[in-house]
Order: structure tokens, then C-alpha cells, then sequence
């Protein structure tokens, strides 16, 4: 299957989109320019809707079919962490014991680390136990900038 590729500016910099023609694949921070695809499906220019709809506070949930690649684990890590609502956090270990283990503590946080849609599949909203901004892949500034922005725009208020 086919991937098409779009990219879009943010208040954090460049993401790029990729998408085959039904589900969205990967949301990164890129410093680097693509050559954008011809003919964009719609999930793509759906997905930098939403996204821009995000970062002007009048989006709080996505809407968008998903499939990022990853392994079983990884996946019900993502899945764990699409039920964390905007406006809130959770700790890595609350994850693992949501999976079943506390022994999966840090093996979910190298699933959240390579979580391969940023913002839309909410990694950033994953803290350490003690409350601390811990591991983002987009970077921590980044991480503190997102968390800032739902405080914002969610009812919850500052959510560290």
C-alpha cells in the first residue's frame, strides 16, 4: 500500500504527516523538508485539520483512523494511551498497571518514546510517578509546551 506524505507547520515546528489511503501512520517533529504527495487522501488533510484545530484550542479529542506500526505490546500501550483524556495525566507506572504490571514500567515507556503519532496518540501527556515531565521524543520543552496548552483550554486547569 501506497504512503503519501504532508507536511504542515505548528507552534512547535514542522510535522509531518504520512498516511496510506484510509489510516494515518506517523505525526512527527521534522526540522527536515519533504517532498509532499500528489493527490493527498483524505485522512491526511483531515488529520492537518484537526491538528490545527488542536493548536487553536478547539479541539480537544481526535477523530482519525489510526495504524501506526509497532509491536503487540506497543500497540496496547498507544491504545492505553488514547484513553487519556485532554486535559490530563497519567504516570507510566499507572499505564503498566492498567497493562497488568508494574514490571512493565519501563518497558511502557519505551513504547510511549516510540509512539510514532505524536499529539494525536497523546504520549505527552505520560509523566513519571512523582509528577515530574519525564522522556519526550519531540523533547521536553515541547512536552511542557503541550501540557500548558491543555491546562489552557481544558476545565482540569494545570495538569503538573
Amino acid at each position: 500500500m501506497k504512503n503519501y506524505f504532508l507536511e504542515m507547520e505548528s507552534p512547535l515546528g514542522r510535522i509531518v504527516l504520512c498516511a496510506n489511503e484510509t489510516h494515518l501512520k506517523s505525526a512527527n517533529f521534522s526540522d527536515d523538508p519533504i517532498d509532499e504527495t500528489d493527490d493527498l487522501p483524505g485522512i491526511l488533510t483531515d488529520a492537518k485539520q484537526q491538528l490545527n484545530e488542536y493548536f487553536s484550542g478547539t479541539r480537544t479529542q481526535f477523530e482519525l483512523a489510526l495504524d501506526p506500526n509497532g509491536t503487540p505490546f506497543q500497540q496496547r500501550v498507544w491504545q492505553q494511551l488514547l484513553q487519556v483524556p485532554f486535559g490530563t495525566t497519567k504516570s507510566y507506572r499507572a499505564i503498566a498497571l492498567e497493562l497488568g504490571s508494574l514490571l512493565n514500567t519501563r518497558a511502557v515507556g519505551t513504547a510511549n518514546g516510540r509512539n510514532p503519532i505524536a499529539i494525536i496518540v497523546p504520549c505527552h501527556r505520560i509523566i513519571g510517578s512523582d509528577g515530574k515531565m519525564v522522556g519526550y521524543a519531540g523533547g521536553l520543552e515541547r512536552k511542557r509546551w503541550l501540557l500548558l496548552h491543555e491546562a489552557r483550554f481544558s476545565e482540569r486547569g494545570l495538569l503538573f
